[in-house]
């Protein structure tokens, strides 16, 4: 993994390709998982259905199912856990996912009617890359945070045998697992590495078997060599979020004269080595919502007039962007202060925090720019939550009514021209008030040892590790 979980609560875990998925995989399983067609396949859940195009959905539970603790898996488990992750004091990353269902009841043992803010017909896909997906015991999540991460109890492949915080995460194989033979592995060792070239030559070496790779020169040095290599291809991708809510960011001018003065070839060259996909357009030319209008372009001389423009009225453009400790996110951080350092009446100081720390930053909005992340196969529901006036995950803090109009009409329409046409809008929309600017597709793929075999990976980048097995 490349970040350290600061809990095993799953509300705490991010559902994503560089965070804690595998992990939150491993110890809770899925109701539901995806694959790249965009089709939907069960787990603990055996359906997820709706009547009335999303606006409700019914939730069956797979029968006979018990958490590792003894207690049922059922329908009151699932609404205790979806209830924890809109609550703002859990403090969960997948909180705007969770509070798009205004409520829940249960209908009986195994069926959980879930009533959403807005129509949804791919409500599936919040499930799918948020901890929506993850169902921990309410009994054990009774007994507090300290209790609860000693013993953590899911219905995942496997349990959990030691956990030493910045060190290694020991797990087991689950003997109540409901898919027997899955799990292949008897056991399952995780251990987080920041740093992308530890990462790559541990794998290459066979000091591990798997790799949760996030950055592109990885992947494609282990094209030319003996190991196993999966990739996801997903449109979105990193971005560098401007917090609209403070200055300097709450004037649009400092935000467009960001976008403008950073050369984004440049950044590929020293961060990626050249191999990144720059994000150019929000989707890639594979997608059905592709439009080869781009969402931003270099251009030095308007961003210097802009700074100067700033400045003159007394508002010189200076911020904190906070990064991870990974290597890829500190050496974009590294290169955007560099290249913004030849520009006047601009400065950027730079602050290196944690996976736990960003947890905080995300709930209290308490930053000028960071870094983070929107992927998705289909831009439902991923790009509302991002991007929506009044989700709580939107750490721009823009709330621009015909922005909003049309995530709504992507969100809600069903016909695939109308999609097109509300995303093409939403992408100038993106472009105009430039609340964000995306910098490269998500490297989502994974690296594996020549025995290692069934890579799977759903969502966003998040990898099954029940499907893992070795023929050594």
């Amino acid at each position: 993994m490349v970040g350290e979980p600061r809990s095993l609560d799953p509300a705490a875990l991010g559902n994503a390709y560089a965070s804690q998925a595998v992990l939150g995989n491993a110890l809770y399983g899925t109701l539901i998982t995806d694959d790249e067609s965009g089709e939907f396949h069960y787990g603990l859940a055996e359906s997820f259905t709706t009547t009335d195009n999303g606006a409700t959905f019914a939730l069956k539970v797979r029968p006979g199912v018990t958490f590792s603790d003894g207690t049922p898996l059922n329908a009151e488990a699932v609404k205790t856990n979806w209830d924890r992750l809109k609550d703002p004091a859990t403090g969960s990353p997948s909180r705007a996912e969770a509070a798009s269902v205004t409520s829940s009841e249960v209908v009986d043992d195994l069926t959980l009617k879930v009533t959403l803010s807005n129509p949804t017909p791919r409500f599936a896909g919040s499930i799918t890359t948020s901890s929506l997906n993850w169902i921990a015991s309410p009994t054990a999540l009774q007994k507090g945070q300290e209790a609860f991460d000693a013993a953590p109890a899911g219905a995942g492949p496997f349990t959990l045998q030691s956990w030493a915080r910045q060190g290694a995460i020991e797990l087991t194989k689950n003997p109540r697992y409901w898919d027997a033979p899955k799990p292949y592995l008897d056991r399952l060792t995780i251990r987080v590495l920041t740093d992308a070239t530890q990462r790559y030559n541990t794998v290459l070496t066979g000091g591990a078997d798997v790799t949760i790779e996030s950055t592109w020169q990885n992947l494609a040095k282990a094209d030319g060599q003996n190991l196993s290599v999966d990739v996801q291809s997903l449109n979105g991708g990193i971005y560098l979020a401007m917090n609209s809510r403070r200055a300097p960011f709450n004037d649009i001018r400092a935000r467009q004269a960001i976008a403008a003065a950073i050369d984004f070839d440049a950044l590929n060259s020293s961060v990626y080595n050249g191999e990144a996909k720059l994000a150019e357009t929000l989707f890639e030319n594979t997608s059905p919502f592709y439009s080869d209008s781009p969402l931003r372009k270099t251009d030095r001389a308007t961003a210097q007039r802009l700074f100067d423009e700033l400045a003159a009225a007394g508002k010189s453009v200076s911020f904190t962007f906070y990064s991870f400790p990974s290597s890829e996110s500190r050496m974009i951080a590294e290169n955007v202060q560099a290249q913004l350092s030849s520009f006047k009446n601009v400065k950027v100081n730079l602050q290196v925090i944690d996976q736990s720390k960003f947890g905080e930053l995300r709930a209290t909005y308490d930053f000028d720019m960071l870094i983070s992340s929107a992927m998705f196969h289909d831009p439902e529901p991923r790009l509302l939550t991002v991007l929506g006036g009044r989700s709580p995950s939107n750490l721009t803090g823009l709330n621009d009514a015909e922005l909003d109009r049309a995530l709504l009409a992507g969100r809600t329409s069903t016909s695939e021209a109308d999609r097109k046409a509300a995303y093409e809008t939403v992408q100038e929309r993106i472009r105009e008030t430039t609340p964000l600017i995306f910098i490269a597709r998500v490297a989502s793929g994974a690296i594996a040892g020549e025995d290692v075999h069934g890579l799977v990976q759903y969502g966003s980048g998040s990898l099954l590790p029940e499907e893992i097995w070795i023929s050594k």
